[in-house]
């Protein structure tokens, strides 16, 4: 039971309108928690009509706040910013930290609540932020950079269920989002990511290189049009082999590629992170990380830095290490913090074509 005296606490929910929001909703009321539920309006053609409507089946509490303004400014700009200059940001990772949890706290007190919670796949124990049981669906890389003084208002009230299991409860409640797809897109490009950037970001045509030759073996159609380790949409014949981005020189405009998908040149054994969050007060030496979201575990050795930053070493080398994405630690399921790949390093040096 979840009761002060004779008052029931009261849970600020983030609602999106998707599947999981929604599903949280009956979660926590399940819980004996008062709901309510908050929607930010982010972009201009955000429809919150489905989000309404749960919280009306539901009969919960409902606001919708239009923060657009704050979003362009603290995501989109941020996100065209870091690309411009040949970073590969992960707005996700920065929405979560400048909006989404930002927003939540920010409101809690002013709509009398005691929490905050979102739909999202992660475990909350002790104060401490943990994998997902479900680990096809967790979220934890995502959320390594909230504020280790408040997790303990933080709910995920989906813990312990699968996507299945979600989609199920739903259906059940005849929640008629239950079947939603989900979104696997950034939130703010509903065209091609390309064009996109095409749009937003000024592009100049320049040579293609391979690395291991210096040979000029075609034309890029603007470096920020790709992204380290991409192998698809090079449009460069002349080899039997994959081909691969290893590296892009702003200054000459210049696309570096390799040949092979093992190649030397994809591989970095270190890299250093900054603007370092960590979620436990212990000092780690060794852990394990993930440079990207779908990728296994990698262990690493780490020396902290001055100025927020952290050293993190894979002897064994790893591929396709890329700046601006994030670094996130885990000692076996806890994840113990994170931060942003700033510098991609080899022996010791920092590689000079990424």
């Amino acid at each position: 039971m979840c009761l002060w005296g004779d008052s029931m606490k009261r849970v600020l929910l983030g609602m999106s309108g998707g599947v999981d929001s929604s599903a949280a909703v009956i979660k926590l009321q399940d819980m004996d928690y008062e709901v309510v539920g908050l929607t930010f309006r982010f972009i201009d053609d955000f429809d919150a009509s489905d989000a309404i409507k749960v919280a009306e089946k539901l009969g919960i509490e409902h606001h919708v706040l239009d923060y657009r303004k704050e979003f362009k400014k603290e995501v989109i700009d941020s996100f065209l910013s870091d690309y411009s200059i040949g970073l590969t940001p992960n707005p996700c990772v920065h929405c979560n930290k400048v909006c989404k949890f930002k927003y939540l706290f920010e409101n809690m007190k002013k709509y009398n609540c005691d929490f905050i919670a979102t739909g999202q796949y992660a475990k909350l124990q002790d104060s401490k932020l943990y994998r997902s049981s479900d680990l096809l669906k967790d979220q934890s890389y995502f959320l390594f950079d909230l504020p280790k003084e408040r997790i303990n208002e933080i709910i995920f009230p989906l813990e312990g269920m699968t996507k299945v299991e979600v989609r199920e409860l739903a259906s059940k409640c005849k929640l008629e989002n239950a079947n939603k797809k989900d979104s696997f897109d950034v939130c703010f490009i509903n065209t091609n990511f390309n064009d996109y950037i095409s749009e937003h970001i000024k592009q100049e045509s320049g040579d293609v290189v391979n690395i291991e030759t210096n040979e000029v073996i075609g034309k890029h159609k603007g470096l920020v049009n790709y992204t380290i380790g991409q192998r698809r949409g090079l449009d460069i014949g002349g080899s039997e082999e994959r081909m691969f981005v290893v590296g892009k020189d702003y200054k000459n405009n210049i696309l570096y590629i390799c040949i092979g998908e093992d190649n030397d040149y994809l591989i970095s054994d270190s890299c250093i992170i900054d603007e370092v969050n960590l979620l436990t007060n212990d000092k780690y030496s060794k852990c394990s990380a993930k440079f990207r979201y779908r990728m296994d575990d990698i262990p690493v050795e780490i020396e902290y830095l001055d100025d927020n930053r952290i050293l993190v070493k894979y002897s064994d080398g790893v591929k396709r290490v890329t700046p601006g994405q994030a670094c996130v630690l885990y000692d076996n399921d806890l994840c113990i913090g994170g931060g942003i790949i700033r510098e991609v390093l080899k022996n010791g040096e920092k590689v000079w074509y990424i």
